[in-house]
C-alpha cells in the first residue's frame, strides 16, 4: 500500500512539474546562447548569455562584456558558433545592448505588454540539450521611458551562471533579461522590448557609448542614414572596419550603387584593378539605376587613368571611361553625366570638344564656377589669349564670389595676373584665396604670395607671409634665405642675421644666407665678423662675395 502511494506521489509531482514548465517555455530555450568577447590579443575579455530576438541574427544581452572588445562570438543552443557582426545600440544605465550575429538564428517571440506584479515567469538557462527553467514570481514592477517599459524585481535569487538569460511567460514569450542585483539578493529583469527597440541612425557611428567597442555599429534601416554612416566610416582610417560597413551596405541595399562604388574605391586604392572592375560589373548587373552604375564605373576608370598612371590595366582606358559615361547619358541624359564626358574629353586631349561642352553646361541646371574654370583650362591648352582666359576665370569667380568653392578660381586668376605683371590685382586675388581658405593654404602658396607682395613693396605683408610659409615648412632653406634678404632690404639688420643663422643651421652649404648675414654684419659695423662670413660664401662659390669683401675691408 505504501508503495502504491509512493508511485501516485511521483505521478502527481511529474504532473505538477509539467504544469510549471509549459512546452513553450522549454522551446524558448532554443533561442538562448552564450556570449564570449575577446580583446585585441584574442584573450577572453568576458563571458555571459543572451537571447535571439530575430531570425537573422538579431540578439540582446548586457553591454559591459562588449566594452573594450575587439570581437565577440556566440554559441547557440545547437552548439553552432556565430560571429558578432554589428551593434545596434546600447544603454549604460540599464547595461543592455542589441546586436547582430552572422547566419540564421532560432528566435523567441517577446511579449507585447508589461507583466503584472505576482505573475509567474520562468528563467530559461542555456543548454545544448534541455535547458533548466526555474519559476520566479514578480515581486514588484516599475516602468520607465516614454513607452512605459517594464522593470521587474523578484525576491528569489538566481544562480550566478544565469546572467543575461531570459525570463519568459507561459506562452514562451520573452519578458525581460536577467540582471543580478549588486546591492542585495534580489533578481531584476529589464524589459526586452526596450532593448529590442535600439536602432542606429547615420551619426550613430560617432556615438560615445558604441565607440567603447571595436565591433562596428550596425547600418541603419533608412538608406539615407546608411549612406551617411558609410561615408563617415570611410573617414575613420580603418580599412578592415570600413570593408565590413561596405559588405553590410551591399547586403542590405543590393540595388543601390553606394556600396559597390565604395568597394571599388577600396580596390582601386590598393591597385587591385580586377577586383574594382568585377565590383562595378556586378553593380551594373544589380543596381536599379543603371545610369548611376555606368557613371560610377566610368568614374573609377577615370581616376585610375588620370591619377594612377604608374600602373597599367589593359581592360581600362580613357576611351572605356568615355564609353561608360556615354552609356549613362544615353540611359538618362543628365547634365552631371555630360560634365563627366567633358572632363574625360579634356583628359584625352580633346580640348576643343571639351571646351564647347563646358561652355554649353554653363547654360544648364548645374551652372557653376567649376565649368568656367575648366573652360579656362581648355582655352589655355588651345593657346587662347590671356584676356580670354582671365575673362573665363572672372566668370568662374562671379558665380559664387564669397563661397569657399571659389577659392581655386581666385588662385588661378591671381597666378595669371601675377604672370602678366598685374601684381596688385594678383595680390588682391591671393588675399581673397587666403581668406576663403581660412589660413589653410599651402606653404608654396604663401611663398608665391610673398614674392608678389615684395614686387609692389608691401614689405610687412610679405614678411608675414614668408613667416607663415616657414611655419608650415620649417625645413625649407629658401624660405629663410628669402626672409633674411627682405629683412636686410628693410634695414632689419639684427633680424636678418638671426634668420640667416637659422637657414645656415638647416643647410650649411647654401651661400645665400652667408651673403645676407655678411652684409648685415657689415652695416652694423661688425666688419671682422662680416669678412669671416663673406669668406665662407666665397668658399661656397658665390661670386658676389669678392666685391663685398673688398667693400668691408676698407
Amino acid at each position: 500500500m505504501k508503495k502504491a502511494i509512493s508511485i501516485i506521489g511521483i505521478i502527481l509531482l511529474s504532473a505538477s512539474a509539467a504544469i510549471a514548465q509549459p512546452a513553450a517555455v522549454q522551446k524558448a530555450g532554443k533561442a538562448v546562447f552564450t556570449l564570449t568577447t575577446f580583446k585585441a590579443d584574442n584573450s577572453i575579455l568576458s563571458s555571459t548569455h543572451g537571447v535571439f530576438t530575430g531570425a537573422n541574427g538579431e540578439a540582446v544581452s548586457s553591454w559591459t562584456p562588449f566594452i573594450g572588445a575587439a570581437r565577440a562570438v556566440v554559441i547557440d543552443a545547437d552548439g553552432q558558433q556565430h560571429n558578432v557582426e554589428a551593434i545596434y545600440g546600447a544603454n549604460e544605465l540599464y547595461d543592455v545592448c542589441r546586436f547582430r550575429v552572422d547566419g540564421n538564428t532560432q528566435m523567441a517571440p517577446f511579449t507585447k505588454s508589461n507583466a503584472a506584479e505576482g505573475t509567474k515567469l520562468w528563467l530559461v538557462g542555456y543548454s545544448v540539450k534541455k535547458p533548466q527553467c526555474k519559476a520566479f514570481t514578480i515581486k514588484s514592477t516599475e516602468t520607465f521611458g516614454e513607452q512605459g517599459y517594464g522593470y521587474y524585481i523578484f525576491n528569489e535569487q538566481a544562480a550566478e551562471n544565469t546572467a543575461d538569460c531570459p525570463f519568459v511567460n507561459s506562452n514562451g514569450e520573452i519578458v525581460g533579461l536577467l540582471q543580478h542585483s549588486k546591492t542585495n539578493n534580489d533578481t531584476h529583469a529589464v524589459d526586452v522590448r526596450f532593448i529590442n527597440s535600439f536602432q542606429t541612425r547615420g551619426l550613430s557611428i560617432n556615438d560615445a557609448i558604441l565607440r567603447q567597442t571595436a565591433i562596428r555599429t550596425a547600418l541603419p534601416d533608412d538608406i539615407n542614414d546608411a549612406r551617411l554612416m558609410l561615408m563617415m566610416a570611410g573617414e575613420k582610417n580603418d580599412s578592415a572596419l570600413y570593408a565590413g560597413y561596405i559588405s553590410d551596405f551591399i547586403h542590405m541595399y543590393p540595388t543601390a550603387i553606394d556600396g559597390y562604388s565604395a568597394r571599388a574605391q577600396m580596390a582601386l586604392a590598393r591597385a587591385d584593378y580586377p577586383m574594382a572592375d568585377a565590383t562595378m560589373q556586378s553593380a551594373i548587373d544589380n543596381v536599379t539605376a543603371k545610369d548611376e552604375a555606368h557613371s560610377a564605373y566610368s568614374s573609377i576608370i577615370y581616376q585610375k587613368e588620370v591619377y594612377l598612371q604608374d600602373s597599367s590595366y589593359q581592360a581600362w582606358s580613357l576611351q572605356k571611361a568615355l564609353d561608360e559615361a556615354n552609356a549613362a547619358n544615353t540611359i538618362n541624359p543628365l547634365a552631371v553625366y555630360q560634365h563627366q564626358i567633358a572632363q574625360i574629353n579634356y583628359a584625352m586631349g580633346n580640348f576643343s570638344q571639351a571646351y564647347q561642352q563646358f561652355i554649353d553646361l554653363t547654360k544648364s541646371n548645374i551652372r557653376n564656377g567649376e565649368l568656367f574654370y575648366e573652360a579656362a583650362q581648355c582655352k589655355t591648352q588651345l593657346g587662347g589669349t590671356t584676356d580670354e582666359v582671365i575673362a573665363l576665370l572672372d566668370s568662374a569667380v562671379g558665380v559664387n564670389p564669397d563661397n569657399g568653392i571659389s577659392a581655386p578660381y581666385y588662385l588661378a586668376r591671381g597666378q595669371m595676373l601675377d604672370k602678366i605683371g598685374e601684381y596688385r590685382k594678383a595680390v588682391a586675388d591671393y588675399n581673397k584665396y587666403d581668406t576663403l581658405m581660412m589660413g589653410r593654404a599651402s606653404h608654396e602658396f604663401y611663398y608665391v604670395k610673398f614674392k608678389c607682395e615684395s614686387r609692389i613693396r608691401q614689405y610687412q605683408q610679405a614678411l608675414n607671409d614668408i613667416a607663415h610659409a616657414i611655419v608650415l615648412n620649417r625645413l625649407e632653406p629658401t624660405y629663410y634665405a628669402e626672409m633674411a634678404s627682405l629683412q636686410l632690404r628693410v634695414n632689419q639688420l639684427e633680424e636678418a642675421i638671426q634668420t640667416a643663422d637659422l637657414c645656415i643651421a638647416i643647410e650649411p652649404e647654401y651661400a645665400d644666407p652667408y651673403i645676407v648675414k655678411g652684409i648685415a654684419q657689415g652695416e652694423l659695423n661688425q666688419k671682422k665678423e662680416a669678412l669671416e662670413t663673406l669668406l665662407k660664401a666665397q668658399e661656397l662659390g658665390d661670386e658676389r662675395a669678392q666685391g663685398l669683401i673688398e667693400k668691408y675691408k676698407k
